[in-house]
C-alpha cells in the first residue's frame, strides 16, 4: 500500500476506471467493496481456499454452490450492519427467507423444467 508524507498506509491512487451509466464522483471509486466480497467468499466457503479437497469437479456443480452462497447470503443471512438481509434493505423482498424457502424455489424450478420437457 502507498504512504504518505507521514509515512502512513493510505489508498492507492486511482490510475483508470471503467465506463460506467450515470455519474459518479472520482474520489467514490474505490475496490474496497470487491476485495470485502472476495474475502467474505473465502472464508465462507472451502472451495475458494487455497490447498481443499472442496472443489468442484464440473463447472455445473461450482455454479449451483455460488448461486447457493449468493442466495443465503443476500436473502437469509441478516448483516450486522444494516440488521437485514441484504435484498430486504434493498427492497427485493419483506422476509428474511428459510432454507426450505430457498429449497422450495429449487424444486419449484425443477417441476417447471420437467413440465417443460413433455
Amino acid at each position: 500500500m502507498p504512504r504518505d508524507p507521514k509515512g502512513e498506509k493510505r489508498p492507492a491512487d486511482v490510475i483508470g476506471a471503467a465506463i460506467v451509466v450515470g455519474r459518479i464522483a472520482t474520489g467514490e471509486i474505490s475496490t474496497f467493496y470487491v476485495e470485502r466480497q472476495n474475502l467474505n467468499m473465502r472464508m465462507g466457503m472451502h472451495r475458494f481456499t487455497r490447498l481443499t479437497n472442496a472443489f468442484s469437479k464440473k463447472l455445473e456443480n461450482h455454479c449451483h454452490a455460488l448461486a447457493l452462497y449468493f442466495m443465503f447470503y443476500n436473502f437469509c443471512r441478516i448483516h450486522k450492519t444494516l440488521k437485514v438481509a441484504p435484498a430486504m434493505a434493498a427492497g427485493v423482498t419483506d422476509k428474511l427467507w428459510s432454507m426450505e424457502d430457498i429449497v422450495a424455489l429449487i424444486d419449484a424450478q425443477d417441476e417447471r423444467k420437467s413440465k417443460a420437457r413433455y
